[in-house]
């Protein structure tokens, strides 16, 4: 038996105010989501979030080795649905302090957190993207960590500048592949809804990051370019329509392989 099924937007990461407005945004421009996140406690609060949306779910797993990443993607493809993008937002706990004071073990930790669980998750994702044939596309989100060094917050800019040029070998690499890896910069701090009177006039709330996500996926950004930044004007306005209905097996383990 045949049916229409939707091809679903993978997130990663549950933990941030960030994440919340990439989902969104994804589910007001009618994509079905898929969370990862290695924290169940973080899935759960975002299966109590978003409890009333019919495509919405969440998987428990990781990127933060290549095992683990293997794995994920192994789940990940015997799902009902095809992968048509990622939207990666990866960020460790946070490391206060000077790095003339605290040395290179605190770089180093701070390049495990945030950069290769990029690269792995790339590396074991993409070709699923690849096998889907849908022209997908792989997003990850910057920060403006990358953009200026922020006192005390040193390890995490050189972390965010060098996933910044991740981005740019990755979307060259793929290129070939038929999928686009794209980094969504984000270049000033990002207001949380709940302490919204904290913000600067000038910040970017999470959901417009999450529609300029969206944009990208959909194809509205600017193909050629490995960086592209979150427009705060285009991203006021929500994306319909992203994904189409395309033929797929209600039931895979009908398919023959």
């Amino acid at each position: 038996m045949s049916g229409m099924l939707q091809p679903e937007v993978l997130v990663l990461g549950s933990g941030h105010v960030v994440t919340c407005g990439v989902v969104s945004a994804l589910l007001e421009a009618g994509s079905p989501v898929l969370v990862v996140d290695r924290d169940p406690q973080a899935l759960a609060r975002m299966q109590a979030e978003y409890a009333a949306e019919p495509a919405f779910a969440t998987l428990c797993g990781s990127v933060a080795d290549e095992q683990a990443a293997l794995a994920l993607a192994a789940r990940v493809a015997q799902r009902p649905r095809p992968l048509a993008a990622v939207v990666a937002h990866l960020q460790g706990p946070s490391e206060r302090g000077r790095l003339l004071d605290r040395g290179g073990a605190a770089l180093q930790r701070m390049l495990e957190h945030d950069l290769l669980p990029h690269l792995h998750a790339v590396r074991h994702l993409l070709p699923l993207l690849v096998e889907a044939d849908l022209g997908g596309r792989y997003v990850m989100i910057g920060s403006p960590c990358a953009l200026r060094a922020w006192s005390g917050h040193g390890a995490r800019s050189v972390a965010a500048a060098a996933t910044r040029m991740l981005a740019q070998v990755l979307h060259e690499e793929a290129q070939s592949l038929g999928v686009r890896v794209q980094s969504l910069s984000v270049e000033q701090p990002v207001s949380d809804p709940d302490h919204i009177a904290d913000a600067c006039p000038e910040w970017i709330s999470a959901l417009a990051v999450g529609r300029a996500a969206v944009r990208l996926i959909a194809g509205r950004g600017v193909p050629g370019k490995a960086l592209v930044a979150a427009d705060r004007q285009l991203a006021s306005h929500p994306v319909a329509g992203l994904m189409n209905p395309i033929p797929f097996p209600l039931h895979p383990f009908e398919v023959s392989r």
